[in-house]
């Protein structure tokens, strides 16, 4: 089971990162590569702990759904969200915002399996590893982007 860790920081309060972080029309801005849009259960503003929501993308051309549940929720530090539908087997998502140095740590942890056995093991060697870890690195530098930019006013 692949576990992809990307470790962000952010000039800004960790209030404000774990906020945009749960946001569901600031994930819409920070995933637009993959045209990824909320179509089922929490579809804007704020996840809390036991919402749902159905992500709609398109991600390596082939568009897809994605049904994810806020399974923790201790603000402004962490939350989790799992996959309960969609293309993976399985997926434990873990955000984490700790206080570090005027700013904020943004600490991604993504654990994942992928289907259909040893066929999607290759897959993960080959391409979907590499393709998920720079997907979220990207999610990762969008939101800086904005916190730092909120920050500043």
């Amino acid at each position: 089971m692949p576990q992809i860790e990307h470790q962000q920081f952010i000039k800004a309060p960790v209030e404000i990162c774990f906020d945009l972080a749960r946001n569901v029309d600031i994930h819409t801005q920070t995933t637009s590569k993959t045209k990824e849009r909320a179509v089922g259960g929490v579809t804007e503003g704020l996840l809390e702990q036991g919402d749902t929501v159905t992500w709609e993308a398109t991600h390596l051309g082939i568009k897809q759904r994605l049904t994810a549940k806020v399974t923790l929720m201790e603000p402004p530090h962490k939350f989790i969200d799992v996959m309960v539908k969609g293309a993976f087997q399985s997926f434990i998502h873990t955000h984490q915002f700790l206080e570090a140095d005027g700013g904020t740590l943004m600490i991604d942890q993504f654990q994942y399996k992928s289907p259909f056995g040893i066929i999607g093991v290759a897959a993960d060697k080959l391409f979907l590893e590499r393709y998920m870890r720079k997907f979220i690195v990207s999610r990762a530098e969008e939101l800086k982007k904005i916190a730092e930019k909120l920050n500043q006013h």
